[in-house]
């Protein structure tokens, strides 16, 4: 926890190397002036102890996202048409490579003046998950030739999906060499310091990519299944959910949980009835810590554990039918939890959890040995205690529940004689109930692969594939853009145009 004391004099200073992003182009800016506020060392005028970058690139990362929720089916809105609801969103942005590349460039150059590996590996893991993420929003990017303005590259050429993914691999192989138990991580409000926790995360996180690359057998010189059951049989991975890639929030300015005091999940933010329906069908407890009560179910007193106390709204309708069941008291908000405390459960980018979910879909495919069973249900029990352990007040949820008789009913129960397409999807079923303000658009992600949940749509309109490039992009870097645009979508830029990585 002594770590995240330390938040808001990081903010302060980060405040002060943020490097410039002019118009949209991909170029590290001379940070001289802006650093000399910051030295620690008054006779190098341009240099940062690593630790204060990585504090902050730690507390950018983590945030919670919650533009998924309305895409994979969780939320809805009520005041208007959400964008991410209907399936109608438009370009990605990006402002990652200031935000969090080109800190975490600076934080990987000044370590190696130290020598501290450590800092060089966890650069690594940042770089390669900021860099997948954002492919995976947009297809071909700039990453061979990203954040090197100080090698006066301002105009980086775009590399193709495969060539990023493949590249992402090597650096997450390089950084699982490099992190050692030696070398001193401080300012690390992740693991406090555990090198070897970053390890874990490093390697679960290569577990990651290669499924969600399940369509493709091969990746550059990769076998995608060939590597997966490499790492999973030789390298460290999460064991439980201490091991969760997760920020922790305390009740301290800039510290606190993301959507503290959002004034849309205070007013106008419900649940979605296909995400509620899960729930209530499975008589899973998990739901009352997602959800409240209906208006009606309050005043009726019902308990709180009634899961006839909530309902949620459709969609795929218009908001204003939405709207009408708050009007009917017949409509469940979001917990109101998630914008009165302070901290909540941590935020995560790869859990346990997931991990587990991850490796009985691996076996289920037959890519490792063992019981996918044994996954799948480590995968749900890892969920159950991650909420019995950070939610506050948990027993006013899961008193008198017993998780192995949940594992045991009809709708959860793991069959292996069960076809593959049923297997997979009562794990992505799930995997996607655990994934409620965490992991980013994982949910998504899954489910344009695997097509499991299965999402209700609206009539003729299909689930994008992929978000439109930054204006900012066709401003300052055309010529590069429009390449990677002729090579991999045939010169459009258009949300529906199906990237690599689902061919």
């Amino acid at each position: 926890m002594k770590n995240n004391i330390i938040l808001n004099l990081t903010k302060l200073k980060s405040a002060a190397i943020k490097s410039l992003f002019a118009a949209g182009i991909l170029m590290m800016a001379s940070c001289e002036s802006s650093l000399d506020t910051i030295n620690e060392n008054p006779n190098d005028q341009s240099s940062v102890d690593p630790k204060v970058l990585l504090t902050y690139v730690s507390m950018n990362t983590f945030q919670v996202n919650g533009e998924n929720m309305y895409a994979s089916r969780m939320m809805i809105g009520t005041d208007g048409e959400n964008t991410y609801q209907y399936m109608k969103w438009n370009e990605a942005s990006f402002e990652v490579y200031t935000k969090a590349l080109l800190n975490t460039t600076k934080m990987m150059q000044e370590a190696e003046k130290t020598g501290n590996k450590n800092y060089l590996a966890i650069g690594k893991f940042y770089r390669a998950y900021h860099f997948f993420n954002l492919s995976m929003k947009l297809g071909s990017i700039p990453y061979s030739e990203a954040v090197k303005g100080e090698s006066k590259i301002i105009q980086p050429k775009y590399d193709s999906q495969e060539a990023v993914m493949a590249g992402i691999l090597t650096e997450l192989k390089e950084a699982n060499d490099l992190i050692n138990s030696t070398d001193k991580i401080e300012g690390d409000i992740i693991y406090n310091g555990d090198a070897s926790k970053w390890k874990k995360l490093i390697n679960s996180f290569r577990l990651k990519i290669l499924i969600t690359l399940s369509k493709k057998t091969t990746l550059g010189s990769y076998n995608v299944a060939g590597e997966f059951a490499s790492i999973a049989g030789n390298q460290p991975l999460m064991t439980s959910i201490g091991d969760n890639g997760e920020l922790k929030f305390v009740d301290a300015a800039d510290s606190r949980y993301t959507m503290f005091n959002n004034s849309g999940y205070g007013s106008s933010l419900y649940m979605a009835d296909y995400f509620i329906n899960m729930f209530k069908d499975r008589h899973d407890p998990r739901l009352f810590t997602f959800a409240a009560q209906t208006t009606a179910a309050k005043e009726a007193a019902k308990p709180i554990t009634d899961f006839t106390g909530y309902n949620g709204g459709n969609p795929t309708s218009p908001y204003s039918d939405n709207a009408a069941l708050i009007t009917a008291k017949n409509i469940s908000k979001v917990n109101d939890r998630f914008y009165k405390d302070a901290t909540n459960e941590p935020s995560s980018v790869l859990s346990y959890s997931e991990l587990e979910f991850i490796l009985a879909e691996a076996t289920a495919r037959g890519w490792i040995s063992g019981s996918a069973k044994t996954h799948y249900d480590n995968a749900i029990k890892a969920s159950f205690n991650f909420y019995q352990t950070y939610v506050k007040n948990p027993n006013q949820y899961f008193a008198g529940f017993d998780v192995n008789q949940y594992l045991a009913s009809s709708m959860v129960v793991y069959n292996d004689s069960d076809p593959l397409q049923n297997r997979i999807e009562k794990i992505m079923t799930q995997k996607y109930m655990t994934m409620f303000h965490q992991a980013q658009w994982t949910s998504y992600y899954d489910y344009l692969r695997t097509g499991f949940p299965n999402y209700p749509l609206q009539t003729g309109v299909s689930a994008p594939f992929r978000f439109r490039y930054p204006q900012s992009e066709y401003n300052y870097n055309s010529t590069n853009l429009k390449a990677a645009l002729n090579a991999q979508y045939g010169g459009s830029d258009n949300i529906n145009s199906k990237p690599w990585w689902l061919q």
